[in-house]
């Protein structure tokens, strides 16, 4: 199990600052940077899954809260629909993190793998959609309906995690009709959530020495200049820009989840 920070080589070091970076901009634009951030922390000699969870988690707060912050000051989403969908996602990782402990998430991975491939086709033949907000629901049922994904998707994300800023744009935009740059600055402010109570599940629960604090610190660092230019990009570049992020970022996620559910079922 590695014990610390200084226990990394400079050129581990390095390449997993370059991984933070490239995840907190891709986290940025339309979610699923854990994908290219946890697995460099699993290559690392010596760590720990729980060790690679629990430092991936402390990086990505970093980067979340400054792309939602960047989104916040540039584009001003609606707190209305974003602050208690993000509250409602926050309870609902706690829950998925308790069922995690008694059920295994692979028992919903072909669920969700289907689901997916579903909606990125969907994506892919329907180019405007995502290009304007166009909402299907107004008043306490657009609050009602942004609540319950909040549920559903903090739910997964306690319960198995990689892609959850992805699940968020996928049903802000295909769910409600907001447009890709919207619902990229909602899931920010989501996500953020879903984050820092998985920090707080690893520091209370988690035994110690979970949380690797120099190398999570370091990886946040290199997370918030990748989220705020990321942030940035995708203001300046609009919906067509992040559609066509969003659609390789959930092709990578499939991927992943298709080789997790072959290696888990007929391996």
């Amino acid at each position: 199990m590695l014990s610390g920070f200084e226990a990394l080589d400079p050129l581990t070091l390095a390449l997993i600052l370059v991984a933070g970076f490239a995840a907190g901009w891709v986290d940025a634009v339309v979610g699923g940077g854990g994908l290219i951030q946890l697995p460099a922390l699993l290559a690392v000699p010596g760590i720990a899954p729980v060790q690679a969870l629990a430092t991936n988690k402390m990086g990505s707060v970093f980067g979340t809260t400054t792309s939602a912050v960047t989104y916040a000051r540039r584009i001003r989403p609606d707190l209305r629909t974003a602050i208690p969908m993000a509250l409602v996602a926050l309870a609902g990782a706690f829950g998925g993190a308790a069922v995690a402990t008694v059920l295994p998430g692979r028992v919903f991975k072909p669920i969700i793998l289907a689901a997916i491939i579903a909606v990125a086709l969907f994506t892919a033949f329907r180019p405007q959609m995502g290009q304007y907000t166009q909402l299907r629901l107004k008043g306490r049922r657009h609050l009602a309906a942004a609540c319950g994904l909040g549920l559903a998707i903090g739910f997964y994300d306690g319960l198995i995690g990689p892609g959850t800023g992805s699940f968020l744009v996928i049903a802000l935009v295909s769910g409600m009709g907001y447009a890709f740059l919207e619902a990229s600055a909602k899931a920010k402010i989501v996500n953020m959530a879903t984050n820092i109570g998985a920090i707080v599940l690893f520091a209370v629960f988690a035994p110690g020495g979970t949380l690797l604090w120099g190398l999570g610190l370091a990886l946040g660092a290199a997370n918030m200049c990748g989220g705020y230019l990321g942030a940035r990009m995708a203001v300046a570049r609009g919906n067509t820009f992040i559609r066509w992020v969003f659609l390789a970022v959930v092709a990578a996620l499939a991927v992943k989840l298709g080789i997790d559910v072959w290696n888990e079922n007929f391996a």
